[in-house]
């Protein structure tokens, strides 16, 4: 069992205000949390790389100009220590149209902490807010391979949606953060992982207090690979410690019959290239007693591989209850 990386469930009253113009200090890369250095920095630091700084490159892979503008800013007034459970968010810019950071409106720099003892790769949910408070949209960032105590310096940005008057954002909040072992990371593609399979779960489905997550599975090695009957399942909670009192079914009828995952386990073979799937079904519904959520899954393809860390965000009511279909041969066109 990893040691707990911490959430943050409470974090998301730490809120933001932009309220003035002047300048940010920021650095980038990974340093310690205590006695961090400052230096000053450009303004394209401050635009994540898939906001290009200067937009659509012509063809000559160089920028015909460097466009003009930069953010607003409000410094934040506490610059020490590593924030709340490991997160903190630095500042909050708005960008001009026709500044250095091309297709984003508002950008926030945050520093993040990895508290616990092993490597970590984190997803950060953040919610862009109004003068009112209200939201104006969500982001999300991914901040991989996070060693331990290490403090990495990133940035998240949005864009407003296409108006004619644009909500204005001044706050920014931090609304979840999930973390999984870097070494137990999911993957879609990329680089082929030891084990030489890629798993990851999809969005799902959610109608009607049904919930119907995908576990996908891709060789992406240069042998076979072997599966036969159920994956293996650990649920775990908000701090990554078992999940008790659930039962995991064979098969999905037992949660409903229309959600895929009710037929017969059977040996596969998959060549490289070659993709198998699996179903997670499972209903919300409380009634009395505790609800229970268990955001992670570590997931085994078989007995004895390495393990897989997915967030499916199990919201399971007080059923106690997830169905597990069979491993079945992946629809090229589903892949």
């Amino acid at each position: 069992m990893p040691a707990v990386i911490r959430v943050l469930p409470t974090v998301a009253g730490a809120v933001l205000f932009l309220a003035a113009c002047g300048s940010e200090k920021a650095s980038s890369g990974a340093e310690p949390a205590e006695g961090a250095r400052r230096i000053p920095v450009s303004a394209e630091s401050l635009c994540p790389d898939e906001f290009g700084q200067f937009g659509s490159a012509p063809a000559s892979s160089a920028p015909a100009a460097t466009p003009s503008g930069t953010p607003r800013s409000l410094p934040v007034p506490s610059v020490g220590g590593s924030g709340e459970d490991g997160l903190k968010i630095t500042g909050l810019y708005a960008w001009e149209p026709g500044s250095k950071c091309a297709s984003a409106d508002y950008s926030a720099t945050f520093e993040l902490t990895n508290q616990g003892t092993e490597k970590a790769t984190y997803t950060v949910t953040f919610g862009f807010l109004s003068a009112s408070g209200g939201s104006v949209d969500n982001a999300q960032r991914t901040v991989e391979a996070v060693a331990p105590g290490a403090t990495v310096k990133d940035v998240v940005a949005m864009r407003t949606m296409e108006a004619a008057q644009p909500p204005e954002v001044t706050g920014v909040k931090v609304i979840k953060m999930r973390s999984v072992p870097t070494a137990e990371a999911s993957s879609a593609s990329g680089p082929c992982p030891a084990s030489g399979v890629h798993v990851h779960a999809d969005e799902g489905d959610a109608a009607m207090g049904l919930r119907v997550v995908g576990l996908h599975l891709v060789n992406c090695g240069t042998d076979p690979y072997e599966l036969n009957g159920y994956p293996g399942l650990e649920l775990l909670d908000e701090d990554h410690e078992n999940v008790d009192g659930v039962r995991i079914l064979r098969g999905t009828d037992g949660i409903s019959t229309g959600a895929g995952g009710d037929g017969s386990p059977r040996p596969l073979t998959l060549q490289p290239g070659e993709a198998a799937r699996t179903t997670l079904a499972w209903r919300n519904t409380t009634q009395a007693g505790d609800a229970v959520n268990a955001p992670y899954v570590r997931v085994r393809p078989k007995p004895g591989a390495a393990p897989v860390m997915v967030v499916p965000e199990l919201d399971l009511g007080t059923t106690g209850k997830l169905g597990v279909g069979p491993w079945e041969r992946d629809e090229p066109s589903s892949r």
